[in-house]
């Protein structure tokens, strides 16, 4: 199933995409795209409907963050081999685990800001991975259990905060908008391989990253597993699993965003996203 949060910020309703492409109200079957709604035997009663039976919803809504209610925002750095060959940063021993800041969240076609003083705001696409059931101290075997499903994430980083001003990553990383997610959360049941999706970013027509989660040094299994071992999982945290090259810091020479740019990127079988860029 592809299930969306579709309205006003702060006023998003939970539902569904049809066969069809009509997004489909869950408002009354759900409270929201959160918590126990994201439990298997939650996505299960779901997944049992008909969706001609739930309200049309009309078309041009905006999509929300596909989910509501992220204690936690966690994103594995490095975890490409060709994105860390790119850095020339060695592929690290195991995950690089940071966090970004819940208040960075919009919609997947939300505009994106530059934060004031930003000289060096990049794009990264990403899959991200929802946590649909408690998870803490889950075997690798076990941890896609533990999953709702999979989403289209664009963590946006600012290099200079990032890297250059005495800190950890989370300065670059949490800024306002740098966090689009969705616009779908696509269960689990309906993407059976995470480890083998086509991804891409282009900004302005020009594609600058074109990738594969194939080449993720560490998968989507072992990372929640690992995670699970430092922090327990909760319904609705999210995991950003790392980017493939191709970030505007990696060209030669260096390229950045500025207002006015369009991003446009895409996993296959997760949909696509779209933000213009403003100043912030």
């Amino acid at each position: 199933m592809k299930l969306l949060r579709y309205g006003a910020p702060g006023q998003e309703k939970p539902g569904l995409l049809d066969a069809q492409g009509t997004i489909r109200s869950l408002a009354g079957v759900i409270d929201d795209l959160a918590g126990t709604a994201l439990s298997g035997a939650s996505l299960a009663k779901i997944a049992a409907l008909d969706p001609t039976s739930l309200p049309a919803v009309e078309p041009g809504v905006r999509y929300g963050p596909c989910v509501a209610g992220s204690g936690k925002f966690l994103c594995i750095g490095l975890n490409y081999a060709d994105h860390a060959a790119e850095t020339g940063a060695e592929i690290p021993s195991e995950p690089v685990l940071f966090m970004k800041a819940t208040s960075a969240i919009v919609g997947a076609y939300d505009n994106v800001e530059i934060p004031r003083n930003s000289h060096k705001t990049d794009w990264e696409v990403e899959l991200g991975v929802i946590i649909g059931e408690k998870a803490k101290y889950v075997s690798e075997a076990e941890a896609l259990d533990y999953v709702a499903g999979y989403c289209v994430i664009n963590d946006l980083s600012e290099r200079d905060f990032q890297i250059e001003r005495c800190g950890q990553w989370v300065k670059g990383k949490g800024c306002d908008t740098f966090a689009p997610i969705g616009p779908y959360l696509v269960t689990r049941d309906e993407l059976t391989d995470p480890q083998n999706l086509d991804m891409w970013l282009e900004v302005d027509g020009h594609r600058y990253q074109n990738g594969s989660t194939r080449t993720m040094v560490y998968g989507v299994a072992m990372l929640v597993s690992y995670v699970s071992q430092f922090m327990s999982l909760h319904p609705g945290d999210v995991i950003s699993t790392g980017t493939p090259p191709g970030v505007g810091l990696g060209q030669k020479p260096p390229v950045f965003l500025q207002p006015g740019n369009i991003i446009k990127l895409g996993i296959s079988g997760l949909g696509e996203q779209q933000q213009l860029v403003v100043a912030g």
